[in-house]
């Protein structure tokens, strides 16, 4: 048995094998292997998920070989990418080409399989999530085929699986809906929360982007807006809050200490609110709280295991140091955000239930028909994901 543990290292697993694919062939053999077997296989990009969507006690299998730009199509603004690519590796390509994404996260180190698989986003009212701009795939599935779903083909798996978080297979490849490649300057500034929650309705729809951290202890709200711009790039590029540069080069940021983080999704009208009945929670149960709040919004999809699916959407992220219990106050903000119908990020901590998931995702039991069809004997499914199907 081998260690495996997370970004963080907070999630752990001990796998029978830790498989690094490097091809499609190799991945398609891998998947018909392991179900002949009757064993697990759960996929892995850079370990960034908090959640326990990796650990089994099957294979573990490492996508990162699989990288690169496969082809462009400058017509149609899309581009085919091997699964294990890095976000921030598209960057250049990307731009060489005159593309870019429509938007990233605020971190681009985790592979486009894995941004996908858990429906990460960047913010932007008029923004929607990564998965959301998924116009094809690749599949490596449990009988030895490569599936290839899109809008046109295999239609009922694309519509599921741009969703996928790794259960439909092992995901080779996807097709992204781009962009012409832009710049954009970013403007930082500090306000109280009070003062933040003030205008927050008519600042959001301001900016292209729109971000803020709220510091508890300080009360201390450090605010971003992005908005494109035609003013030439500005390098070296200056300190986050004040840079002007391609898309690539200011939406995504470093975030090197190890952390875990808690993110649940609620309506948009209602994020103000949650932010205030979390800053009550925070005053009684974590008064010295150190790590801030972070404040952003997501246009609503129709990408079924979606957060923003079918709604608006503000997004409110917890962090916690990863040497620290960090259960104890996350079970108390998830009650709060429960109170505002709150989604969990499926790549962040939380505690629901199967049946407090398929209560929250309308199109719940659609994707698990769609995956079940796909993948009938489970061999893409671990404990935590079979806990949530089973409810």
């Amino acid at each position: 048995m081998q260690r495996w543990s997370n970004w963080s290292g907070k999630v752990t697993a001990r796998p029978a094998a830790i498989h690094f694919v490097k091809s499609e062939t190799d991945a398609v053999a891998l998947a018909a292997a392991t179900a002949r077997a009757g064993s697990t296989i759960r996929s892995v990009g850079t370990a960034h998920s908090h959640y326990p969507l990796v650990p089994t006690d099957g294979t573990i299998v490492d996508v990162s070989g699989l990288s690169g730009v496969i082809s462009i199509d400058a017509d149609a603004k899309r581009a085919r990418v091997r699964a294990g690519t890095a976000i921030h590796a598209l960057g250049l390509p990307l731009l060489d080409a005159g593309l870019g994404l429509l938007n990233q996260g605020d971190i681009d180190r985790q592979t486009i399989a894995g941004a996908t698989a858990t429906g990460t986003h960047g913010t932007g009212v008029t923004l929607q999530n990564i998965s959301a701009t998924v116009t094809g795939l690749s599949i490596a599935t449990a009988d030895g085929d490569l599936v290839r779903a899109s809008e046109d083909d295999n239609r009922e798996v694309w519509t599921a699986a741009r969703h996928h978080l790794g259960a439909f297979g092992i995901v080779t490849d996807l097709e992204l809906q781009l962009r012409d490649a832009y710049r954009v300057r970013e403007t930082g500034w500090n306000a109280t929360l009070d003062e933040t929650l003030e205008t927050l309705a008519e600042i959001v729809h301001a900016h292209r982007h729109f971000e803020f951290f709220w510091f508890p202890t300080a009360d201390n709200a450090v605010i971003k807006a992005t908005d494109e711009t035609d003013d030439p790039a500005e390098y070296p590029i200056a300190d986050e809050g004040n840079r002007c540069a391609w898309s690539h080069e200011v939406l995504s940021n470093s975030r090197t200490w190890p952390h875990s983080e808690m993110e649940y999704a609620v309506p948009l009208e209602a994020g103000p609110d949650c932010l205030a009945a979390i800053r009550d929670l925070l005053r009684r149960e974590a008064p010295e709280m150190p790590f801030p709040i972070e404040y952003r919004t997501l246009a609503a999809d129709d990408v079924w295991l979606s957060v923003a699916y079918e709604r608006p959407t503000a997004t409110l992220s917890l962090h916690m140091d990863a040497r620290q219990d960090d259960e104890p106050l996350f079970r108390a903000a998830e009650a709060v955000f429960s109170d505002f119908d709150g989604r969990p990020h499926w790549g962040k901590v939380h505690y629901r239930t199967g049946a407090d998931m398929a209560s929250l995702h309308p199109r719940w039991d659609d994707w698990w028909d769609a995956r079940d069809t796909l993948d009938p004997n489970g061999v893409f499914l671990n404990d935590a994901l079979r806990n949530l199907r089973d409810r």
